[in-house]
């Protein structure tokens, strides 16, 4: 299967909102919340993808003709490329009827980890979200990270018990999802977190944990502070606030802050291995990558993940062999303007 029949395949099953759009930049969907779509102005999502495409890479095919490594370590674990799928839940309500968010994540993760990557699951009110994300880990080797929202200590302590019996080898909280519109005022609470909160539940978790949301220097150092073994610079597409700036724009002053001390993912519009690239070169360590998975979920199950996969690594390779750079601690930032 080719991407291109992945994409057919699904914009006939996945819903009224999101249209499979050739490529994925926030236009067609807008504001719309349910669905896809960013919170406001519905301009964040959008302006994520046009921050990719505004940077450009410096091309320079004088050097060793080798072949290119695209490796990636991280916890003791290493994946064929420096690509995760990102966290989305709540499928029926903003995709569609096709599938659940434990449908989505069985075929997710196993994907995932059959192309050599990983996904991050989704969370939600409904505890058979998480209960059914961390089976499929389980059921991975322990290859995903479960992904919880900024919920109360009692309901974390259950979330982190089903993370332990999974054997994942991270967790991650979400920790802007506190602006989701659907998550508030409902049970279980979820709400934002102070560093020593944040240094309270980190060390309960009992695997490397990652804090996703981070878009200032400030927020990084706190994450810093609370214990994180990573981040995840993210506006989560725009939807928990209107008038983010882009994450391509915040991502160098945050590398720079604090890359030696943490590892660093960035989300957001992120299409293309050539965007990955970029985005590996303004001191991101990985990237995650969430609507694209989607539609390659509902556009051909397993088989739309790698096809979906595959498209993105050919593409780094190709980005790191024209630039010069033969492993990802080659690629530097004078690689792109």
């Amino acid at each position: 299967m080719v991407y291109e029949e992945v994409l057919a395949n699904a914009r006939t099953c996945v819903g009224e909102i999101c249209k499979a759009c050739p490529v994925c930049n926030g236009k067609a969907c807008g504001a719309r919340i349910p669905g896809p779509g960013a919170k406001g102005t519905g301009t964040v999502a959008i302006q994520n993808y046009e921050a990719w495409q505004k940077l450009c890479v410096n091309m320079d095919t004088i050097c060793e003709n080798k072949a290119v490594d695209l490796s990636f370590e991280i916890f003791g674990q290493t994946f064929k490329a420096p690509v995760f799928a990102a966290p989305i839940g709540a499928m029926k309500l903003h995709y569609g009827d096709k599938y659940d968010d434990l449908e989505y994540n069985d075929i997710l993760v196993s994907a995932c980890a059959g192309t050599g990557i990983a996904a991050f699951t989704g969370d939600g009110t409904n505890p058979a979200v998480m209960e059914g994300a961390t089976k499929a880990i389980k059921a991975a080797g322990g290859k995903g990270i479960p992904t919880v929202k900024p919920w109360d200590v009692n309901t974390l302590a259950e979330k982190f018990a089903l993370v332990k019996e999974s054997n994942a080898f991270a967790c991650a909280m979400d920790v802007d999802a506190a602006g989701l519109p659907f998550l508030k005022n409902l049970t279980p609470p979820a709400g934002s977190k102070s560093a020593a909160e944040l240094k309270e539940i980190i060390e309960k978790a009992g695997v490397p944990f990652i804090l996703k949301g981070i878009m200032t220097v400030k927020g990084a150092l706190k994450a810093k502070e609370a214990g994180a073994s990573a981040i995840v610079v993210s506006n989560h597409g725009g939807r928990v606030l209107d008038q983010c700036p882009p994450t391509a724009e915040v991502l160098p002053e945050i590398a720079d802050a604090v890359g030696k001390d943490m590892k660093i993912f960035v989300d957001g519009g992120i299409r293309s291995g050539v965007d990955v690239f970029k985005a590996l070169a303004l001191g991101a360590d990985a990237v995650l990558i969430g609507r694209p998975y989607v539609t390659a979920v509902y556009g051909g199950a397993a088989d739309g993940v790698e096809a979906l996969t595959a498209k993105l690594i050919s593409e780094l390779e190709d980005a790191m062999a024209m630039c010069g750079a033969h492993s990802l601690k080659e690629i530097t930032r004078d690689m792109v303007r």
